[in-house]
């Protein structure tokens, strides 16, 4: 799923992209992604795109006829979303419900450059609103501070008090904004943190490195994704990682073997070396053999 480095990425890929050139037409693909319907999405054209920003894991694309009437284009991605960039298009709009195209902006003509929506697989779960205020949607109205923007008293505050487990506290979006399941993997394994450890019981001394690593991880994601090509940055993101999805390899740091722990819907990655003291952390699969 893209997380708040990919989503960074994308937008600085359109500002440098998209700005300032007009919508020739938009084709919808699949109605069921498209959330909103007043005004429709066929309304975008002949507006001119004049922003693209990230909310949390929103990535929103503005369009404006008159400077004090922008609509916002947001979608969230989800597990198997994406934004393709085109300099050309086909001219024939799609027929739905073939292949993943999910929603297509055409810019300067029909043809010409802009950019798609696309999910792969079958869960089709991307999501689209055309909205005259971001915080109509929502996911962002909901949304907690944003990831990059805390400072570390403020990321303290946040911590204190709280039950959560530290790996779950940091991917739910209503606390902290921005965050998913690969890299909050990849900030616990730079603090040398245990996914399971009480959010509101960290020392100082575990807030700080949580902290750090927070900002080190991200940053350093941000500045590798950014510059780089749409169709490069999922490359880009596995390439970085150290934990995530690295089940059964050595850890880098350590040279323990990466373990994980599976749930009904989705697992994490850890490494017993660098995290845990060396001990392998309940699995619902194993959980009869770990004490």
């Amino acid at each position: 799923m893209p997380e708040l480095p990919e989503v960074e990425a994308l937008a600085h890929h359109l500002r440098e992209h998209a700005i300032y050139r007009p919508v020739a037409r938009v084709d919808v693909a699949s109605m069921s992604a498209v959330k909103t319907f007043d005004p429709p999405v066929t309304a975008l054209a002949g507006r001119v795109v004049t922003g693209a920003a990230r909310y949390g894991k929103f990535l929103s694309v503005e369009f404006a006829d008159r400077p004090d009437d922008p609509l916002h284009l947001i979608t969230h991605l989800s597990r198997a979303g994406w934004l393709r960039w085109h300099d050309t298009a086909t001219t024939t709009p799609p027929k739905p419900g073939r292949g993943p195209l999910e929603l297509r902006v055409h810019l300067d003509h029909v043809g010409g450059p802009g950019f798609d929506l696309t999910e792969a697989g079958t869960q089709k779960r991307l999501a689209v609103h055309l909205v005259p205020d971001p915080r109509q949607v929502p996911g962002i109205a909901r949304l907690g501070p944003d990831a990059m923007a805390l400072t570390r008293d403020e990321f303290a505050a946040l911590l204190s008090g709280r039950g959560e487990r530290i790996k779950t506290l940091l991917v739910e979006q209503t606390v902290l904004a921005g965050v998913g399941n690969a890299y909050s993997d990849e900030i616990l394994h730079t603090a040398r943190l245990s996914p399971y450890a009480s959010a509101g019981r960290l020392t100082t001394e575990q807030v700080d490195a949580l902290y750090a690593a927070l900002r080190s991880v991200l940053t350093d994601a941000v500045d590798r994704s950014v510059g780089q090509k749409a169709a490069e940055l999922k490359g880009e993101k596995r390439s970085g990682l150290r934990v995530h999805a690295r089940t059964g390899l050595p850890c880098p740091v350590c040279g323990d073997v990466v373990r994980e722990v599976s749930f009904a819907t989705k697992s994490f990655q850890y490494c017993p070396g660098c995290q845990t003291g060396g001990k392998p952390l309940a699995d619902r699969r194993l959980s009869r053999l770990v004490r």
